[in-house]
């Protein structure tokens, strides 16, 4: 059996200290903000999140950059060379370019490295989704799984894990095209306040609306505890955009009532946090359906 290395994105937004526990490389996607360049590293070395956050609150304008052509090949390569397969674990495809870009060079790479695996697997997933996909992977791979034994778990299970989120501030959702500048406008003059979620495709989807940012966590939670199968065994993931007390206020509320085994709290990271905002609580678990 040989050795393999896995690989995911940063917009995974695992923390920096759970990416090297589980032995991860982790390809930067960048942010321009105010003519700078900023690579979203876990560990926020070029710009943390709460000062991104604030930059946003602010009235910052910032574009975000799928990873390059350039970048896959030298992390790929890297691990090649080195004797490794390769499983890459990628941002969902139907939010950014990164995962095809990824496909392509692992392609090239095949016909390069003809008796290595090389395999990508489209989580279909954002933020802790993503990260929550990853994390299961590694720690299969950690317990003696093979290649071929993590990448088909994940291709089986991705499916299942919902993705439930809403955010604070419906006009950054409405600059990235995901909702009309109307609804943005009068939703935000009533305090209206999405629930959404990542469909089957990967793609941003509102399931309906609340009125009131305490609503629209306790919905949050409503709807796990409806639809969340075997919760005595998961580790359930909460990403948040600079919000910690309504992250532990979802959180307290999980542990109330469901016997999860654990719950990882981290930031909505600048990557998708430009097009979510301040104030974004996403909830991701194995669940009845997506």
């Amino acid at each position: 059996m040989n050795k393999f290395k896995i690989i995911t994105d940063s917009s995974c937004d695992l923390t920096a200290e759970i990416a090297e526990q589980l032995e991860l490389d982790v390809l930067c996607l960048s942010v321009l903000a105010e003519d700078k360049v900023y690579k979203n590293y876990l560990d926020g070395r070029e710009i943390s999140p709460t000062d991104y956050y604030n930059m946003l609150r602010g009235g910052l304008m910032a574009k975000t950059a799928a990873a390059n052509i350039e970048d896959f090949n030298t992390i790929f390569t890297k691990w090649l060379d080195m004797g490794y397969d390769v499983l890459y674990l990628g941002f969902s495809s139907a939010l950014s370019g990164t995962f095809n870009t990824g496909k392509i060079v692992a392609d090239e790479m095949s016909e390069k490295y003809p008796d290595r695996k090389i395999y990508c697997v489209d989580t279909l997933s954002a933020s802790l989704g993503q990260g929550m996909l990853v994390y299961y992977a590694a720690n299969m791979q950690k317990n003696g799984a093979s290649i071929d034994e993590v990448r088909n778990w994940v291709e089986e299970n991705k499916l299942s894990q919902s993705h439930l989120f809403t955010v604070n501030d419906l006009h950054h959702l409405q600059r990235g095209g995901r909702v009309s500048k109307t609804t943005a406008i009068i939703g935000s003059a009533l305090g209206v306040k999405p629930l959404m979620h990542c469909d089957n495709e990967g793609k941003l989807v509102k399931t309906g609306v609340v009125r009131g940012r305490q609503a629209s966590l306790d919905a949050l939670v409503k709807r796990m505890k409806e639809t969340i199968i075997n919760p005595d065994g998961q580790t359930v993931f909460i990403s948040h955009g600079d919000c910690i007390n309504d992250a532990e206020y979802v959180k307290a509320e999980i542990l109330k009532s469901l016997p999860v085994k654990e719950v990882i709290i981290n930031f909505v990271g600048p990557v998708i946090g430009t097009h979510s905002g301040p104030g974004t609580m996403a909830l991701f678990f194995f669940a009845s359906e997506r």
